[in-house]
Parts: C-alpha cells; structure tokens; sequence
C-alpha cells in the first residue's frame, strides 16, 4: 500500500476525515435517522412494497413491462438495418473510429499496416475459430500474416484501449444519450466450459453442471458498451472483481451507480465503493435474510428489533482507520488493483484486522443502501433494468462464441484473456454499428411524419444481431474495399443475413 504520507493527498481528494470519529460521528447521525424514519413508515405501512410479517420483511417484486409501442418500434428498427457480414461490419467501425491505431508494434510503436489481418486476428479471438482455421476460412489473409500479427501487436494493453475508443466513439453519438448517460453500469460474470480434459478446463462450480469452466466477467454501460472484461476462475467470487473494471476500464465514461447480483456483492465492495465515490446497489437475492446494522444500540429501534443484527464494532473501524485510507487511496490511484488486494486480505488463515474494519464499514454502506432499496422502488428497477443490459450482452456473446462448441481450449491466462478481450471488442464493435444505424432509422420515420418519442426509443436495444452474419466465409479483401455507408433496408420484405 502507499505510504500515509502519500496517501494524505487522494485520500482528501474523496473528501474522507482524517479521522474515525468523525467519519463515525456523520454516518452514526444518519443511520440512526434512517433507521428511525424506515421504523415509522413500515409500522404505518407507508414503504411501498414492503410488509413485516412474523418478524420477516416481504417485499413486492418489482415489475419491469416494456410497452408494446416500444416492442413495435424495436421490431420496425431491426427490420431497417442494413443485412451485413460481421467482415464488412468490422471494417466500418474501424473506419469511423480508428480503434486500431491502438494496436501498436510493441518494438516500433507503429499502427498494423494490414488491417485486414489484425481484424481477422481479433476476430479470430472473438469466435474462438483460432487463427489456423480463421486462415483456411479467409479470403485475402494468410495464416502466417495472422500469427506475425497477433505476435506483434495484440496485447492485453491495446485491446484495452481499442476498446476503450470504441466505447467512447460510442458514448458520443447522440442516439446513446437515449438509453443512459454513461453513469450507470451493470457487472456480471457468463460461464463457458473449459477443456474437456487437462489442466486447462478450469474449475467446476456447481452452478454451472459437472463440467469446468471459467467466467467472463464483463462491465456493461446503461448506452450498452461493455467497456471491461475479465477471465476468472468458475469457482471464485466475483465481488473482488467489481471494482476493477470501475477504476481500471479508461474510457471516458463517468461512473457513480452500478449494479450486480448477489455474486458480486460483499460488505468489502460495500465499504471501498462508497469510499471510492461509486454507489453500489446489487440485487441481493437474500435480502430478507440480511440484517440491517446499527451503530447504536438495537434497543434504540425496538419496532424493528427482529430485523437488527449485532452492533457496529466501531473501536475496530477506529483502530485501523490510517489503514483503511492507505488501502483506499493505494486503489484510487491504481498502485494495487482491487481484486488483488482483496483476494489477498481474504487470504489469511487468521482475519486480517484491515479486513475485519473493512467489513464492519461495508456493514454500515449495506444497511444503508438496503434502506435505500427497501423505500425507494424506482431504484430496483432501475437495477433491475441495468442487469437486463448484461444479459442482453451475454446472449450476443454465446451468438458470436461458438467454434469449439464454445469451450475455452487455451492453457495460459494470457490466451484465455486474449479470447474473453477480443469478443467483447467484437461486441462493442456491433453496439456502436447498430447504434449509428439505428440513429439513420429514427431520423427516417422522423422525417416520414412519424412520432418517435425518446421515452418509447429508451426500451429498445443496439444488441441485436440478426441482421449480421458471423460465419461462412470470411472475405477480407472485399470487406475492405467497401466504402461509405450501408442503405437502410426499407423494403417490406426482408430476409437474415
């Protein structure tokens, strides 16, 4: 971790007291105001959604219909895009917003003179085809100018930024700014199996079968970028992970909300959140069974004492209180990253006090989100809504990652990352091609007299791929030769690409 005096400077930065006791003294005023406030309401039946019964919260699922304007309307949109091969589509992209200039030579620095062969190197990735049968299945690339290729310019470092100009390229459209303003964001891991014998499978996780696997862990946008990925382990918990991408993914979008499942929530994600200046709302599958935690006494709150778990340890928080912050800012500032360093504090055959005071602040972040939760239903839906994203994302990733029936065959993690980095480039390429397509299709129904009001447009998606055709023959040559933008498909009849 950075030195304190080091750490002195970012730590006031995220406007966090020096000391515990005011820290304590702020969040102890207004968690015992919340939780007198909640009392009150849930004694009078005042929180929607939200009975006490024998002793137990019960809480109304919250419903997410999407209006059958909005479904027709997606429905008018998809059948308007332009039918293109995933070759064409990725030249495009790459002509509108230079992502490649971000594969570098790793001696010279220079950009890849060949575009046709870094695509099909990436795309290679994207498929899991491999680059032998990525060349037999090509037309203007050859096996050894994809292998040279992918030696010497894709890396963990330029897929980042390729991505992360795809992501922004994206951010900029206009269209984008109708499905979110990029300060939200969903994480979740999808599992695909390893090899079916050797070392590399992976783990088993139950979940998933009998088979081992690992776990893609992708961070999605509210405008649907998926702007960072991350291979793990099937059998590992995600919640190290979340904050990873929030602080590591270097695009330009602003994250303050994000969102997960009960997978990657803990109270340690819960503390370094709120101390990092994000606000974490998982959707936690067991929150009926989760306690709500009190600094004061739990007598102070006798209408919910069934609901109150053991007391805040704050002499803990106080005593390791320097600790914590040198933890923060050393986040903050990306010395250490997160999963590393919480994988490490978990690490310890007896608790580590550092992650004993980490959890007992994550207990107070908790309880006041759950607060939040539990009185505030838009906020479930818009978790709710946000997780949508994700799966969304993952069902166009098990589209695009289907040769070797999907298994991740690599023995390095370096290739396993290769693989997760190059689909989610792919995929990122895809939203920000049907977000500008879709863009020409609204201006279109516009301008035909057509009502398309942005609160109907909100509930459609630039996920869709039925229109683009990932497999077949790959020509490169006549994918780069093609230049200027696809028509709108504007017949009445229409048939996949």
């Amino acid at each position: 971790m950075l030195p304190e005096a080091a750490a002195a400077p970012i730590v006031a930065d995220l406007g966090l007291p020096t000391a515990a006791d005011e820290w304590l003294a702020q969040r102890g005023r207004e968690l015992d105001w919340r939780l007198k406030k909640f009392a009150q309401r849930l004694k009078r039946n005042q929180v929607e959604g939200v009975r006490l019964v024998e002793d137990r919260l019960q809480i109304s699922p919250v419903k997410t219909a999407v209006p059958a304007e909005a479904e027709a309307l997606a429905d008018r949109l998809d059948a308007m895009m332009p039918r293109i091969r995933i070759t064409e589509l990725l030249h495009e992209v790459a002509r509108e917003t230079s992502f490649m200039a971000a594969f570098t030579n790793l001696r010279t620095g220079e950009s890849c003179p060949n575009e046709s062969a870094l695509l099909a190197a990436i795309l290679a990735d994207a498929t899991n085809l491999g680059l032998s049968r990525m060349a037999a299945a090509s037309q203007g690339v050859t096996r050894d100018q994809l292998i040279w290729t992918q030696d010497a310019y894709i890396r963990e470092d330029t897929y980042r930024a390729a991505l992360a100009t795809i992501i922004n390229a994206q951010h900029r459209l206009p269209v984008s700014k109708v499905w979110g303003d990029g300060t939200t964001s969903s994480s979740d891991g999808q599992f695909f199996r390893g090899a079916k014998h050797g070392a590399s499978g992976g783990d088993i996780n139950a979940r998933y079968g009998v088979d081992p696997g690992f776990s893609f862990y992708t961070h999605v946008s509210d405008q649907h970028g998926p702007f960072h990925v991350k291979v793990i382990s099937a059998a590992t918990h995600e919640a190290p992970y979340v904050l990873d991408g929030l602080l590591h993914h270097g695009s330009n979008l602003s994250i303050a909300e994000h969102y997960t499942d009960t997978g990657g929530a803990t109270d340690h994600v819960f503390a370094l959140c709120a101390m990092l200046e994000f606000r974490f709302c998982p959707r936690l599958r067991d929150f009926p069974n989760r306690r709500l935690i009190s600094i004061e006494h739990p007598v102070t709150y006798p209408t919910i004492a069934p609901l109150l778990g053991k007391r805040i340890r704050a002499e803990v928080i106080r005593e390791h209180w320097e600790n914590v912050m040198r933890l923060v800012a050393s986040l903050k500032v990306g010395h250490v990253a997160p999963s590393v360093m919480l994988r490490k504090l978990a690490a310890y055959e007896r608790q580590n006090q550092i992650d004993i005071a980490l959890q007992e602040i994550g207990k107070i972040e908790r309880t006041l989100f759950m607060l939040d939760w539990l009185e505030n239903p838009s906020l479930r839906r818009r978790c709710q809504a946000g997780l949508n994203k994700s799966e969304q994302r993952h069902a166009l990733a098990q589209a695009i990652y289907t040769f070797r029936q999907g298994r991740i065959i690599d023995r390095s993690h370096e290739a396993q990352q290769y693989r997760a980095s190059g689909l989610n480039l792919v995929i990122a390429a895809i939203v920000y091609w049907n977000s500008t397509y879709m863009a020409d299709a609204v201006r279109h129904l516009r301008a035909q007299g057509e009502v398309v009001p942005d609160d109907i447009l909100t509930h459609t998606s630039p996920v869709g791929w039925e229109h683009i055709a990932f497999s077949g023959d790959f020509l490169w040559d006549r994918a780069a030769k093609a230049t200027g933008r696809k028509l709108l498909n504007l017949s009445t009849k229409h048939r996949a690409a």
